[in-house]
Formats: structure tokens, sequence, C-alpha cells
């Protein structure tokens, strides 16, 4: 049976655990003001985790968070716009990694590669925290964390909506690498696979936490989770690359389009003067005209504007047909 201090979400183990974390942000090069904000809403975002874990999410109110820590309900709402935010208070982190791992930097790095090793980067800078705070510490504190989301239905609904706002910031990210609206199909449907790597992770860290008896283990199951789940990815999001790359010609496609709606106007044009030309012809003809002669020179004349505007038409054809072609041939 284990004691008191022992049991998953017992004070003092998570008081050590929170503490180390602030032991290792506190190395941060930030100026007086930003660190004494970044404290103030690490206290507060601890001191609500606490008390969640020790009486139940429901069971706690904003209030009593705001007295715990000593200040006024609206300075928590301050730091953080809902309850439920106050737990899961790496949301913000977590969007600003994905915008990094999608920041297109020119080095021909694959974006599933580049969203992995982001990815990667922030769960070992979590692994030194946890080696701080010892296995025990850490692994009681998250079955504890996994078991308080499980069991509360508004946490589900939060932790959905995050992944949400997650998926709009890596749509936002790659139509911007990519110059094209966040709404298009492409970059909605990488961003879904994006972000699915980092859904993987947070999965994976509730699954294997149950089975492992070290933080080493559970850095390797989780991880391991990870890229197999970036390799699923990778087909997806190779096609978004491959898209971009086509972003350059379109410029092309669309001047080749442009001309090939220029040639039919002009064909149609020539069709319109080959028209006139009949009618005038018609009625040069059925004048009373005196001689054969004259008759005869105004059937030439006829045949001469007719020949004339149907070469104008086929070369005004010709002409679109290639930038039909070149069009097809720029889009391949």
């Amino acid at each position: 049976m284990a004691t008191n201090d022992e049991r998953p979400g017992a004070p003092r183990a998570i008081t050590e655990l929170l503490h180390t974390f602030r032991a290792v942000a506190d190395a941060a090069d930030e100026g007086l003001r930003e660190r004494k904000k970044r404290l103030m809403r690490q206290q507060i975002s601890d001191t609500a985790t606490m008390l969640f874990l020790e009486r139940g999410f429901d069971a706690v109110k904003v209030a009593d968070v705001a007295a715990a820590c000593d200040v006024s309900e609206k300075t928590v709402y301050n730091y953080f716009p809902t309850k439920e935010s106050l737990l899961f208070d790496r949301t913000d982190h977590v969007a600003e990694r994905i915008r990094e791992s999608l920041r297109d930097r020119r080095d021909g790095r694959p974006l599933a590669w580049a969203a992995h090793d982001v990815l990667v980067a922030d769960f070992d800078d979590l692994h030194g925290f946890w080696v701080h705070a010892g296995d025990a510490v850490v692994l009681s504190f998250m079955r504890r964390f996994g078991e308080l989301v499980e069991q509360t239905p508004s946490l589900q609904a939060a932790q959905r909506d995050m992944f949400e706002r997650l998926v709009d910031v890596a749509a936002a990210a790659l139509a911007e690498r990519a110059g094209v609206s966040p709404d298009d199909p492409e970059p909605q449907m990488a961003a879904l696979a994006v972000v699915g790597i980092w859904r993987v992770q947070f999965g994976a860290m509730r699954r294997h936490v149950a089975d492992v008896s070290s933080v080493a283990e559970l850095r390797d199951a989780v991880l391991a989770d990870v890229l197999r789940a970036t390799r699923i990815a990778e087909a997806g999001l190779n096609s978004f690359d491959a898209a971009i790359a086509r972003v350059g010609a379109k410029q092309g496609l669309r001047e080749a389009a442009d001309a090939m709606n220029d040639a039919r106007r002009q064909v149609v044009a020539a069709v319109r003067q080959a028209r006139e030309a009949w009618r005038q012809v018609a009625d040069h003809l059925h004048e009373d005209v005196p001689g054969a002669h004259a008759r005869h020179e105004g059937k030439l004349h006829g045949q001469r504007l007719r020949q004339e505007a149907m070469r104008d038409a086929q070369a005004r054809q010709t002409e679109a047909q290639r930038a039909k072609q070149a069009k097809r041939r720029s889009g391949r």
C-alpha cells in the first residue's frame, strides 16, 4: 500500500515536480518584468494543477485557485481565459513550436521530418525536467494527470478544442509557406497530418506511462510511436511539398489561360468579320450593276474578303490551341 505522500497526486510529489520545472525555467534569458509575469503564470497553473489533482477538477473553482495564490480572480483570468486552460497551459508553447517546424528554411528538409525534429526537441526538453524530478515523481504525476483528463468531460472537450486550434495554427503556417489561403484543401489536410503527429505523442504518453518503470523507458516508447506516425504522415506531407514546388508555375498557368482567352476572343471577332464581308458581297451582287464584268469583279472581291477572314480566323485558332497546350504542359 502506498503511503499518503507516495500516492499519485500527493502534494509533496507534485510540488517537487513542479518546482523542478520552475528551477529549469528560471535559467531563461529574460527581463525582470517578463520573468515576474512568467513566474506568476507558472504559480497559478501549478497551484491549480495541485488542487485539481487533490480534489478533482469540478470540485475546484477559479476563486479557490485565486485564494490559494493570494491574487484576485480577475488576475487568474488575465493569465488564463478559461478554467480548463489552467491545466492545458502549454498550448501556446506547442502552437509556437508547430509554427517553428513549418517555417520555410529553404533547406529542402521534408515537412514531415521538420515537424518530427521540432517535436522531438520539445519532448527532450520535457525529458530534461523529468530527469531532475526523478522517475517515481514523474510517473505518479503523469498517471494521475491522465486519469483526471479521462474522468472529466469538460477537460476532454477542452483537449479537442486545443487540437482544433493547433490545426488552425498549422494551416495558417502552411498557407503562408505556400502562398495560398488557409481554407484551401491542401493546407487544411497537411495541417491535420502535422498536428496528428503531436496528437500521437500526447496519446502515447498516457498509454505507455501505465506500463513503464522509468522515465527513460517512457521516452523511448513515446518517441517510437512518434516515429511511426511521422512515417505514415510523410506521404501526404510530401505531396504538399510537391504542390508548393509548383506554386511558382501558377503565374505561367495564369498567363497561358489569359492568352488562350485573348485568342478565343480574336477568333470570334474574325468570324464576325467574315460574316460582315459576306453580307457586303451579297448586297453588292444584288445591286443592278450593268455588265457581266462588273458582276464578275464583285464576285472576286467577295471571295478575297472571305479568304482573308478565314485565314485570319485560322491563325487565331492556332494561337489559341498553342496556348491551351502550354497550359497543359505547365500543369503537369
